[in-house]
């Protein structure tokens, strides 16, 4: 063993994997467990509100920016249920004035030509009309509008987004550095430069280690996304060998955020973005530090959600590597359903919203900031411990 300490005299240990390669334990959210204390409260002083620039929330879940889930339609429905959804500004509701016979062709294409069907319809150039067109549409509905794009159109995809009425903007690709360097002059992207002539609060993602993290909100970031590759659909861990588990990468980033402040005195909210499914992984998310958590499948499974019952993922249209997968996860409710219940399964996967407040009482946490503090272990066999029948009869946790 070999023991190192990083900038903040943080111990770490690591291990050599050979030679003089050495690598970190690093822990994903089925390893680890939440710890009651000695306090217990009622749902009703449970509050899950979170605050982004000068929007309130009722809880701390948001819909990812992926063609499957968030549509201009769902948009509005996530939003007037108390959510958040953010809407691809290069997905296909920018690129065809008739996306719904798009959504057709996508969900009747079979496995084996899925992805050549996303590559040829991706060459539809994104009309900045459109993108005027949708923000607007989802404005009309007196919600709160947030849209992202990739760093290389974000310069010129921003100040349309911003003209046109959005609230809050994101800038998100597999991995989003301070600064991106090109031969392409065009294809030049300055973070802070970007961040400057936004009025409006920018989310910035992803990452998954304290130093870049760090130089984010360094840059004016108003969030910071955290997570790479843990997505339902994502297939960047398997095709580009990349990632860190979720429940490290998120402690990480939530530490750059606190040490920010501290230096600061400016709060800069940390998103854990992908590798949730139940209502229990949202728990460990916020309780490993995140403010808020970015979930995709989830919501993918909305009877209104524009996928119709299919995910895939934001980098399956690439015409060169593709990193995402059409997959099947079914409609199983309604999204009211989904994020505030009444629950119809025993797996997690509905009433979101309450389990995350069940978990806070039993926790004793009043508020999310209380709730990133518990208490929490390492627990490889937390999912599977006692579950023997459930596991035999493809019930509840062994589903």
């Amino acid at each position: 063993m070999v023991y190192l300490k990083d900038e903040n005299l943080i111990a770490q240990e690591k291990i050599l994997i050979g030679g003089r390669k050495a690598a970190r334990k690093t822990f994903g959210f089925d390893e680890i467990s939440l710890v009651p204390g000695k306090v217990t409260l009622d749902l009703e002083l449970c509050d899950t509100s979170f605050i982004l620039g000068k929007h309130k929330f009722d809880f701390p879940i948001i819909a990812s920016s992926m063609d499957s889930v968030v549509g201009p339609e769902t948009a509005v429905l996530i939003n007037k249920l108390g959510g958040l959804a953010v809407l691809n500004l290069q997905g296909i509701y920018t690129r065809y004035e008739n996306y719904t016979e798009v959504l057709k062709k996508i969900l009747s294409v079979d496995n084996e030509n899925f992805v050549p069907l996303m590559q040829e319809l991706y060459t539809e150039p994104v009309k900045d009309y459109l993108i005027e067109e949708r923000i607007k549409e989802i404005k009309s509905k007196g919600v709160v509008c947030a849209v992202s794009s990739t760093p290389n159109v974000a310069n010129d995809f921003g100040v349309i987004a911003q003209n046109a009425g959005a609230d809050i903007f994101v800038v998100q690709s597999t991995v989003v550095s301070v600064e991106h360097k090109s031969q392409d002059k065009s294809a030049c992207f300055d973070l802070r430069e970007f961040i400057q002539k936004m009025k409006i609060p920018v989310i910035v993602g992803n990452c998954v280690t304290y130093e870049v993290a760090l130089e984010h909100m360094r840059a004016g970031t108003s969030a910071v996304l955290v997570g790479i590759g843990p997505g339902a659909a994502c297939t960047s861990r398997g095709v580009l060998g990349i990632g860190v588990p979720m429940a490290t990468s998120i402690a990480d980033c939530a530490g750059a955020r606190d040490d920010y402040f501290l230096k600061t005195g400016r709060y800069v909210h940390v998103i854990g973005d992908g590798g949730m499914s139940t209502g229990g992984d949202i728990c460990k998310a916020i309780a490993c530090g995140a403010d808020a958590v970015m979930i995709g499948s989830p919501f993918a499974k909305a009877k209104e959600a524009p996928g119709g019952g299919y995910h895939w993922g934001m980098a399956t249209p690439s015409p060169v590597l593709p990193r995402g997968t059409r997959i099947k996860v079914g409609s199983i409710g309604t999204l009211k359903e989904i994020l505030l219940g009444p629950a119809r399964f025993d797996d997690g996967t509905q009433n979101l919203i309450g389990a995350l407040k069940t978990s806070m009482s039993t926790l004793g946490a009043q508020n999310i900031k209380e709730m990133q503090q518990v208490e929490a272990v390492i627990a490889p066999s937390i999912l599977t411990e006692g579950k023997v029948f459930q596991k035999a009869q493809k019930l509840g946790m062994g589903k």
